[in-house]
């Protein structure tokens, strides 16, 4: 049984099947249902994970392994595996996994998507599940030694810990010696240069290509989930959003949690506010993206005067004017449930005037990071055909954002599941079909473009708003307690792609479950199918080309 419309043209739409549709098509798999608000649930046994992730994913068409969310009752535990398609996200279903208490163990559904590999040895690591049959099934952001899990109900947080050295020695030796080869081991970082951030990468090279890279992350794990979850919905979450990705994606990181928060205590959003948020997050891409053209030419070129500089000279004006919308720089906490915190700043005509100064000299600057950048011909030896990322090798990682549109995945929540105002706007998706290092460049800087357009509207349409329908914020309760047992998972577009948030109620005023779904976090697993086959210089630009922030991927 098929679920797939046999005879459809590119302009047709796969109609969403229904919720018995898909419980027919999954038969004995399904031992019970429990809907979220975003998607339907299946509750299956631990050892059909394959099998129904499988039926889905080849039958249903449900191609997106967006996150894998588990989490401890008083009486199990349990994994969710939130599926979307990627031609239509709007198109969810959730699979959900008990697993007995005194034996967690669960089915390992990596066979069927590669992206559940880091997705299930977090879940691992700081939950407790086993997942039988994983290729890999370790500590993912804890050191090898960490006792306990520290999202377990009976983790003793007062216990010490010691993290021991491991010894100087190879410790992916055995995986690939063999008489023929001359394999040696390579420490790139922990150190910021060159890894964005606190990155260890275990690199194998065989003479001078590389045959393995395993990226090592955790080392700026701050348990961020774990503190959302003590915090109120309505006054405590929201100021943490901006410290995951810190560098330049706050508004966009505040929507995420906004859009998940309203949407579970059913709380909509004024259409002046909207337009607001919309255009803050779009100025928010834009510093994000020059920050990657920046670090990028540096990374490849180690062109520090010219376009780093220059690029950082471009995001600071954009900072000029978020500055000037939120009251700060980088920590804006400046959504709030329900809209903004405040409205536009005054005198409103200063603050038009000088974001359409920006948006005008914006084309020029453009034209001359290619001209820097993208013309020059050392930085298209390095990244052209460099860093190669097939497309069905993309989507199987859950890569998003200008990562899997350089791979001419044509995804974006933006336009595929719209929010905020972006669907009464005139603005394209950018994709690029070259699949590397170049390309993944090429997104950012057209999406540059892209965003400039949209805020471009939105400042016509808020000069011209009427005064006495400015809302910048609905009627919220000061207390949010949303239903016993009511879960939803929501995502943005944010700079780097697909960022997500899966929340469960308790009844109380706060989340008994907050899971963040990093999008650096699913990219990241992408390197080494980038850069086996390669040389350590084009490790380097593959990993530039990622623009991972190392305080999202841990969180």
């Amino acid at each position: 049984m098929s679920l797939e419309a046999p005879d459809t043209t590119e302009t047709d739409e796969v109609p969403e099947p229904t919720p018995d549709e898909l419980a027919a098509l999954l038969g004995d798999l399904v031992i019970d249902r429990d809907d979220h608000l975003n998607a339907p649930g299946f509750v299956i046994r631990p050892d059909a994970v394959q099998e129904t992730l499988s039926t889905l994913k080849e039958q249903a068409g449900y191609d997106h392994l967006s996150l894998v969310t588990a989490q401890e009752y008083e009486n199990r535990y349990e994994s969710i595996y939130h599926l979307k398609k990627f031609d239509d996200p709007t198109q969810e279903v959730s699979v959900v996994v008990p697993a007995d208490k005194d034996d967690p163990v669960s089915e390992s559904g990596e066979a069927v998507f590669r992206t559940a590999d880091w997705h299930e040895r977090e879940a691992y690591d700081l939950i407790g599940i086993e997942y039988d049959d994983h290729p890999d099934l370790r500590r993912i952001l804890l050191p090898e030694t960490w006792q306990g899990h520290p999202l377990s109900m009976d983790y003793d947080k007062d216990r010490p810990q010691i993290a021991t050295l491991p010894e100087h020695a190879n410790p992916l030796e055995d995986h690939h010696h063999d008489s023929e080869s001359d394999t040696m081991f390579l420490n790139i970082g922990p150190h910021h240069p060159a890894t964005h951030g606190v990155l260890h990468l275990k690199t194998i090279l065989d003479g001078e290509q590389v045959i393995d890279v395993e990226p090592d992350i955790g080392y700026l794990h701050r348990c961020e989930e774990q503190m959302a979850q003590s915090g109120t919905y309505r006054h405590q979450i929201m100021p943490y959003p901006d410290r995951w990705d810190y560098i330049s994606a706050g508004l966009l990181n505040e929507w995420a949690y906004a859009r998940a928060a309203e949407d579970l205590a059913d709380i909509e959003v004024p259409e002046y506010a909207q337009v607001i948020r919309t255009m803050g997050a779009e100025m928010c891409r834009i510093a994000a993206h020059m920050l990657a053209l920046a670090t990028f030419a540096l990374d490849v070129n180690g062109d520090f005067t010219a376009t780093f500089m220059y690029a950082i000279n471009d995001r600071e004006r954009v900072q000029d004017l978020l500055e000037d919308l939120t009251g700060q720089r980088l920590m804006f906490n400046y959504f709030r449930l329900g809209g903004v915190v405040w409205d536009l700043p005054e005198p409103r005509g200063e603050f038009f005037s000088k974001t359409r100064d920006f948006l005008d000299q914006l084309p020029g600057s453009v034209e001359e990071y290619h001209d820097l950048v993208t013309a020059n011909e050392i930085f298209q030896m390095r990244t052209i055909d460099t860093g190669i990322l097939p497309p069905e090798v993309a989507k199987n990682y859950g890569a998003t954002g200008p990562v899997a549109r350089g791979s001419g995945v044509d995804y974006d929540l933006r336009r595929d599941d719209p929010y905020g105002y972006y669907d009464e706007l005139d603005w394209d998706v950018v994709t690029e079909d070259g699949c590397d290092n170049y390309s993944r460049l090429l997104v950012r800087m057209r999406e540059v473009e892209e965003s400039a357009k949209i805020i471009e509207q939105c400042v016509d349409l808020l000069e011209d708003w009427p005064e006495d329908e400015r809302n910048i914020q609905a009627n919220v309760p000061r207390t949010l307690r949303p239903d016993d047992d009511t879960e939803i998972y929501r995502a943005v577009e944010a700079a780097k792609g697909e960022l997500g948030i899966y929340m469960r109620a308790d009844g109380t005023d706060k989340p008994a479950r907050f899971k963040i779904r990093s999008p650096c976090f699913s990219n990241l697993q992408t390197l080494p199918e980038m850069a086996n086959g390669e040389y350590i210089p084009d490790v380097i630009a593959a990993l530039g080309s990622l623009d991972i922030v190392l305080g999202e991927v841990d969180r």
